[in-house]
C-alpha cells in the first residue's frame, strides 16, 4: 500500500493518523489535503473533518545531482495554515449560512453584495420565517456568528450584514413609524415611554430617527440584553 486516504478534526491530525496506518514518517510522503476542516454552526451541526490524501515517495538510491534544489517536506500545520490563508470569508460566512439552512431543513441561496461600509449577504428561498425569526433576533444572531467566522479568515476587520426578504429594510420602517408614534404619545401625556428591550442597530434606528425631534429626546438604559430606548420630553428652556 503506497497511497491512504484518512481524517481527522484537522489536517495534523489526519497526516499523523495516515503515517501511522503506512508505518513512515512524514519526509518520506507527499501530503494531499483532500477537504478542508469546518467546525459547522455552534460548533455542533455541519461538522466536516479534514481529509488528506498521502502518498509514499519513491526511495532514489542516488545521491542528488549537484546544483540540484534538495527535496523538503512542508509540515501539515503549515499546509492547514497554507489552507486557511486561501480562504475567501465572505464566502466562508455564505458557506455557513448555507449550512445552516440546510442543517433547518431549508434550501437557501446566498448572493454576496460589496458596499461601500460593509458586506450585505442577501438570503433567499422558500420559509426563511425560520431564518428571520420573532423581530429578526435569529437573524441577528446568525449575523454575529457569520461575522465571526468571516474575521477568522481576513487579516482586516469585515463587516457582514445578514438580509433575507428584504428584512432590514422593512424593520428599519417599522421601527421608524413607531419612534414617530411613541413620540407624538409622549407630547401627548407628558410622560416618558420607555420601549422594549432591542439590539443596539434597532435602538440607532430609533435614536437617528427622533435626534432632531423638537419636543422629545431619546437615551439608552440598562444591560444587554435588555437595554433598551426612552423616549422623554426635552427641558423646556
Amino acid at each position: 500500500m503506497n497511497k491512504i486516504v484518512t481524517s481527522g478534526k484537522t489536517v495534523e491530525e489526519a497526516v499523523k493518523q495516515g503515517l501511522a496506518k503506512l508505518g513512515t514518517t512524514e519526509d518520506k510522503v507527499a501530503v494531499n489535503v483532500l477537504e478542508q476542516p469546518s467546525k459547522g454552526f455552534l460548533g455542533l451541526i455541519g461538522v466536516k473533518d479534514a481529509k488528506v490524501e498521502l502518498t509514499l515517495l519513491k526511495e532514489t538510491p542516488s545521491e542528488p545531482l549537484q546544483g540540484s534544489r534538495s527535496s523538503h517536506t512542508v509540515p501539515a500545520a503549515a499546509l492547514e495554515d497554507e489552507v486557511r490563508d486561501e480562504r475567501n470569508p465572505y464566502e466562508e460566512a455564505a458557506s455557513f449560512v448555507r449550512d445552516v439552512g440546510e442543517n433547518m431543513g431549508l434550501q437557501v441561496n446566498v448572493e454576496i453584495e460589496h458596499k461601500k461600509d460593509n458586506t450585505v449577504l442577501n438570503i433567499s428561498g422558500n420559509d426563511l420565517g425560520l431564518l428571520i425569526g420573532r423581530r429578526g433576533q435569529t437573524l441577528d444572531a446568525l449575523q454575529y456568528l457569520a461575522n465571526i467566522i468571516a474575521n477568522r479568515y481576513s487579516d482586516s476587520f469585515v463587516r457582514i450584514v445578514l438580509d433575507a426578504e428584504n428584512f432590514r429594510e422593512r424593520r428599519r420602517k417599522t421601527l421608524e413609524d413607531l419612534a414617530v408614534r411613541l413620540a407624538g404619545r409622549v407630547v401627548r401625556t407628558r410622560k416618558e415611554l420607555a420601549l422594549e428591550p432591542m439590539s443596539p442597530q434597532e435602538r440607532k434606528v430609533i435614536h437617528s430617527k427622533l435626534q432632531d425631534h423638537p419636543e422629545v429626546k431619546t437615551y439608552s438604559k440598562g444591560e444587554e440584553p435588555n437595554r433598551r430606548v426612552v423616549i422623554a420630553l426635552k427641558q423646556s428652556k
